[in-house]
């Protein structure tokens, strides 16, 4: 299950501000967010190595020169957090401030973005962990809309943004594809 992104790297995206990081592990019924850990480098480099994830993101990068570019500790920073199963990583959830890359609608709110590794897809894992992360940001930025961006040919996506309350804000052409650009509304603070 994944989320169109064109690449690991930050290009078009930054930080998401002021929040404290890490948080504390988020604990799911199966799940634990965590920040990503050294133990973590191989699932990465399988992660986007995997022709079967990139499917929708342009294509898998080469397991060679993953290996020599990936950091001891890949993905450190706020808003980067690993998707834990029993010990092991199954996946990755990012949330980034989107910026000039992405449509005007995005630009300056956060954007969610999420890859899983085969193994882990059809079991709800994504749904689960996303959620997670969606009640971690409201609690730690409230107020703040979120955007997702997908390939609208990534049907497991598709679902899967619905489900987490995006809903359509435009469609358009980018990386030889139609992408789907949705709006998550701020959460409301309950007294």
């Amino acid at each position: 299950m994944i989320a169109a992104e064109p690449s690991d790297g930050m290009a078009g995206m930054t930080e998401l501000g002021p929040v404290a990081w890490p948080p504390a592990p988020i604990r799911t019924g199966r799940l634990v967010l965590r920040e990503p850990e050294a133990r973590d480098r191989a699932a990465f480099i399988a992660l986007h190595a995997s022709p079967e994830v990139h499917v929708h993101l342009g294509g898998p990068r080469p397991r060679d020169e993953l290996e020599r570019e990936m950091p001891g500790v890949p993905g450190r920073w706020p808003g980067s957090f690993v998707v834990d199963l029993d010990g092991a990583m199954i996946g990755r959830i990012l949330l980034r401030r989107a910026t000039e890359h992405r449509r005007p609608a995005a630009a300056g709110k956060a954007d969610l973005g999420y890859l899983f590794l085969p193994r882990a897809w059809g079991h709800g894992y994504a749904a689960e962990a996303c959620a997670a992360a969606l009640d971690w940001f409201d609690g730690a930025l409230p107020g703040e809309p979120v955007v997702l961006t997908t390939q609208t040919a990534n049907v497991r996506s598709m679902r899967l943004a619905a489900r987490l309350g995006f809903t359509e804000v435009e469609r358009f052409r980018a990386w030889d594809a139609e992408q789907w650009l949705g709006l998550r509304a701020p959460a409301v603070p309950s007294d």
